[in-house]
This record gives structure tokens, sequence and C-alpha cells, in this order.
């Protein structure tokens, strides 16, 4: 079963599609250049109003100490995702300070970068694969780009991992079939404008999943 990640939530329409279709993970982004950025207030709002309907996530991007108290603290998200430059001793320390489950996002151009992901393994609870940002962007994510899951096939298969990174209705069963994530993060391919929530396309994205799931479980059916 694939956990799905939608990120960049910020009204309570998107969050209640999001959890009706399934989705196990929310994302709220505290980024300001972001046009998916949340207040403090607005996202504990958001976090209450999921109350332990799904597990919430805090998206940032090398957070301050003070940040990461106000996120474990007035906030009350279940995880953090850690998007920005974070070395694996400030992912250890994140860890520690809040007490909650840590996700780092790596991003994800050519083969070589694989070789980051094994140093984050035993400091995270979860590793994320983006692709790398755009030249010209200042967004370290939802830049609506992929890049080649082929690469990922010379993982091991003991590497869990959530795929990010252009995802949408047209491309996720190609995804899942090449990659074979054990998570899917999915943003802008569920918009209809950058941080605008599209909820036609939230169920596009879930019943192009469900095909991908139904063809996985007749594959091992017929090996």
């Amino acid at each position: 079963m694939l956990d799905v990640k939608i990120c960049g939530l910020s009204t309570f329409e998107a969050i209640d599609a999001a959890i009706a279709r399934g989705a196990s993970h929310l994302g709220f982004v505290f980024f300001e250049k972001s046009p998916r950025h949340v207040d403090l207030a607005e996202m504990a709002e958001l976090v209450d109003y999921v109350q332990g309907r799904a597990q919430t996530v805090a998206v940032t991007v090398d957070p301050s100490d003070d940040l990461l108290a106000r996120l474990a603290g007035d906030v009350g998200v279940d995880w953090l995702q850690l998007h920005g430059s974070e070395t694996e001793r400030r992912v250890a320390e994140a860890k520690a300070k809040t007490g909650l489950k840590v996700m780092k996002a790596l991003p994800i151009a050519g083969i070589d970068d694989l070789d980051r992901i094994e140093p984050y393994r035993s400091v995270t609870d979860a590793i994320l694969l983006d692709s790398k940002r755009p030249q010209g962007s200042n967004l370290p994510g939802g830049n609506g780009l992929s890049f080649d899951w082929r690469l990922l096939t010379a993982l091991d298969r003991d590497v869990p991992f959530m795929l990010s990174g252009g995802l949408d209705s047209d491309n996720v069963e190609e995804a899942v079939r090449i990659a074979r994530p054990a998570g899917l993060d999915i943003s802008s391919g569920v918009e209809s404008a950058p941080g605008i929530k599209d909820i036609g396309r939230i169920n596009r994205f879930f019943d192009a999943l469900e095909r991908a799931r139904e063809t996985d479980v007749q594959g091992e059916d017929q090996s």
C-alpha cells in the first residue's frame, strides 16, 4: 500500500478531498517564497482541522531552532519535512529537538545524486526524492518537474523512499511502474494554478493511482 502525501494544502475543502480519496499525509508549507506558504497561525488551524484523520507534515527550508520549536509546540504537526540544505547532523538535531518524525528531501538529477541517500537513512524516518530546482527558480520543490525515474532502479530494494517532482494523473502509473516507490508526494500536479488545489485534479490523480495499483496486482498474480 503506497503512502500518498498531498502537499501545499491551504483550504479545508482540499483537505477533505485528499482525505476522502485516501491520502495518508497532508503537507503544509512554511516558506514565504512559495505560492503555497501558510503562516503558523493558518497552519495550526489546518492541522487542527485534520483531527488525526491523516498524518500532518510541516514543510520547511533550513528552519531555525525557534521555528522548529513553534512547529512542534504551537502548531502540533506529526512530521517535519526538511527541504533545504540541511546536513545529516542538522536533521538529527531537528529530530532530537522536536521529538517529531522527520522526512528529508533530496534533489535528484543524475546517478551520482543517489549516493547522498545512505548518510541520511540513519537520521530520518523517511527520504523524499525530488527533482532538482531548475535554473532561476528559488523554490526547492513544487516546480512541476520530474527527473528520470529509471535512475531509481539502481537503488537497493531495501531503500524505501517517497517519490516527488512533476507527478500528476497522466504520469503516476508510469512513475509507480518504473520507480517502485514506498510513497508518492504531489503538489503542483493537482493544482489549477500555483498554490490553488483543484478538487477535480485530486480525484483524477487518485483514479489514476487506483489503476496503477490494479495493474500491479494483476502483474503479481500472473508472475
